[in-house]
């Protein structure tokens, strides 16, 4: 209490000196005090008593004393209080920004940043989406001293990666590249080269760690590991097998382990044996690390035979390929391949394993006739794995020696069938290889040279004959073919003019439509006039937040009256009475067989829809598919799972009643 007194009587002092920040410090140090004896409004009204400022009294009023904590109010405030006119601030959308203005009557700020000039916050969004810039932080550096900048980027790569991690804190490889592309600090096209050499400095750095994994952080630490006494000593504790594998691979990074003596060598297999068994049945990926790990360290324990033995069990190696690091795929591989027999299995699961697995698989015993001859049946399949085929297209030129595989035309044909349709997981990642493979001409020129005359035409026929393909692209890809060999421009198909359908909808959605129509241009659209002249009244246009945005909500409703009135001027109300059942077209019934069953579809007009009673819009994409069809003709079915699957109309007939009373025009309704 005498303390709380003391206080009171000090800010009393402060309020007959105007000293504010004598008066702020004094609350922030006996805030806990203070705010059992007064309310937070009376300790706001105790500071505006130290000052006649009326941007600091603006600030008081803005950080909402009594409506939240008063800890986060006075970081509120002091936060504000930082934000005075020319200092750096920093916004996670648009980056580094000049404060330009603050304007204690509107209680605003005018923020210039470099892609977004005069930006307007009130206080309450300043102090929640600004921070105040450190002078260390990259972006404060590139504008502070932008030779520097330059020549750290260009001669020291590590560094400037370790000066990102300092601003913006440890991150995956993936948020650094997103945060340096598009801050504009390295182009995307240049990321890889220049990742790479920043890497190659960063694995000598002892104050950085670098993870395995991608979707890892790489950490940046504040002092240099030692590996004296003291971190044996706590490694001798760890229990986390993911940070026991971290800690190993630093202390080899390092150069520690050739120089340690038995005892620390003794402890480091003792915990990598305890990583082995924590990670059992646990993560696989991390069990075949630390296995490579212990056999690359020369350790007897955990035996290898064993740990060979767990990945084999229920092919626990194929799991852990698929989420291992690329470069860590082929140690597996590699671990596991101890004899022939061993590399059969392997040879055996290729069906099974990522396309990285198969691509080391067959890089390391590429040189072996049994896998060779594993691979060529593979590919003599009907069906042949989509890695394999993404594999070998995309480098033939290797594989060309093989003679154990089928022809090149088999092997382009599987790829065609890959490319089309819609496929998921690691199907999808194989076909849109595949597809940019066919959009490069450098490689179809590649692969026309390699085909013999008969061959070039039977690999045009078949991709032009494709249907799945995205009609952009596959019409791209059948000019290119014929600019390299003009021949071919004999064998082109000339492709039927869809058919057009008149531009309908159903009297019910017509009217729905214009009902719409007429609330936006009789309520949406005054009520925005309304808010631009309220707006006005608040004074300077160029710094008046709500002024700007009823003009962006005026510029919308603009557009969608200016679209709507397009759209109802051209789409026709229809009772569909002159749909014909020779074909599907809009005002017809269908049916479908498709792979999980008979399905009933009504194709009505533009603006139909409704997916409970089976109503298709004619613009909807199954309906699409389906247009123009007839009894007996296959189509596309999209798939929720990404998968192409095809179904075959089975009847189109006129539509039902209860379809043609839900067209009808609505009670009260008119057009």
């Amino acid at each position: 209490m005498a303390d709380t007194k003391a206080a009171l009587s000090q800010l009393g002092e402060c309020a007959e000196r105007q000293d504010f920040e004598g008066a702020f410090a004094l609350v922030k140090a006996n805030r806990a005090e203070l705010a059992k004896q007064m309310q937070a409004e009376g300790i706001r009204d105790a500071l505006k008593k130290t000052t006649k400022d009326r941007l600091l009294l603006s600030f008081l009023d803005g950080v909402e004393f009594g409506g939240r904590p008063l800890d986060e109010s006075l970081m509120r405030l002091e936060k504000l209080m930082s934000f005075q006119q020319g200092s750096l601030v920093l916004n996670d959308t648009w980056g580094l920004g000049v404060v330009k203005r603050v304007d204690y009557f509107y209680r605003r700020m005018t923020v210039d940043f470099k892609t977004r000039k005069g930006h307007q916050f009130t206080y309450a969004a300043a102090t929640d989406m600004l921070e105040r810039a450190p002078e260390n932080h990259i972006l404060v550096l590139r504008q502070s001293d932008p030779q520097a900048f330059e020549a750290m980027l260009r001669d020291k790569p590590g560094d400037f990666v370790k000066a990102v991690l300092k601003s913006y804190g440890d991150m995956p490889v993936v948020k650094l590249e997103n945060i340096c592309v598009a801050n504009g600090f390295v182009k995307s096209v240049n990321w890889k080269d220049f990742w790479e050499k920043a890497r190659a400095e960063l694995r000598r750095d002892e104050l950085v760690v670098i993870p395995v994994k991608r979707t890892e952080p790489i950490q940046l630490k504040e002092a240099a590991e030692d590996y004296g006494d003291g971190w044996l000593t706590a490694f001798s504790h760890e229990t986390d097998p993911k940070l026991i594998l971290a800690s190993v691979r630093e202390y080899v990074a390092q150069g520690r382990f050739a120089t340690s003596d038995d005892a620390a060598k003794a402890k480091i297999e003792e915990r990598l044996v305890f990583a082995v068994t924590a990670a059992r049945k646990v993560d696989d990926a991390l069990f075949a690390r630390l296995a490579c790990l212990v056999r690359d360290l020369g350790f007897s324990n955990p035996p290898a035979a064993g740990m060979r033995e767990y990945l084999w069990e229920r092919k626990r190696f194929v799991k852990a390929a698929a989420t291992l690091p690329a470069r860590e795929v082929g140690a597996m591989i590699s671990f596991l391949a101890v004899d022939d027999e061993a590399k059969s299995r392997i040879c055996k699961a290729l069906p099974d394993l990522c396309f990285t697995a198969v691509a080391e698989v067959v890089s390391q015993f590429g040189g072996d006739g049994a896998c060779r001859a594993a691979v060529a049946e593979l590919m003599k399949q009907p069906k042949a794995p989509a890695t394999l085929i993404t594999l070998i297209v995309g480098k033939y030129e290797q594989f060309r020696e093989w003679t154990e595989l089928p022809s090149l035309i088999t092997i382009l044909t599987h790829a065609i069938a890959l490319g089309e349709g819609r496929q998921g997981g690691e199907t999808l990642k194989m076909q849109n290889i595949v597809r940019r493979l066919f959009a490069d001409t450098k490689w179809l020129e590649k692969v026309y040279s390699w085909l013999g005359e008969s061959d070039q035409v039977l690999f045009f026929e078949r991709f032009q004959a494709s249907i799945a393909w995205d009609p952009s692209t596959h019409h791209t890809i059948v000019v290119r073919m014929t600019r390299i060999v003009p021949a071919l421009e004999a064998h082109v198909v000339k492709a039927e003019k869809k058919k057009e359908y008149a531009r309908l909808t159903s009297y019910r959605s017509f009217a729905l439509r214009k009902a719409e129509y007429l609330k936006l241009i009789n309520e949406e659209m005054p009520a925005n006039v309304r808010k631009i002249e309220e707006a006005k009244s608040y004074g300077d246009l160029s710094e008046n937040a709500e002024y700007q945005y009823a003009k962006d909500e005026q510029r919308a409703l603009m557009q969608k009256q200016t679209l709507m009135q397009a759209d109802l001027e051209v789409v026709k109300p229809s009772d569909f009475a002159d749909a014909s059942v020779e074909e599907v077209m809009p005002g017809v019934s269908v049916v479908v067989a498709a792979p999980d069953g008979e399905h009933v579809y009504h194709v009505l007009g533009e603006w139909d829809n409704d997916p409970s009673a089976g109503i298709l819009s004619s613009k909807a994409r199954l309906a699409q598919n389906m247009l123009g069809k007839k009894a007996g003709d296959e189509f596309e079915l999209p798939g929720a799972d990404g998968a192409t699957q095809f179904a075959r109309i089975v009847q189109v007939k006129p539509l039902p009643d209860e379809i043609r009373d839900w067209m009808k025009l609505p009670a009260g309704m008119q057009i």
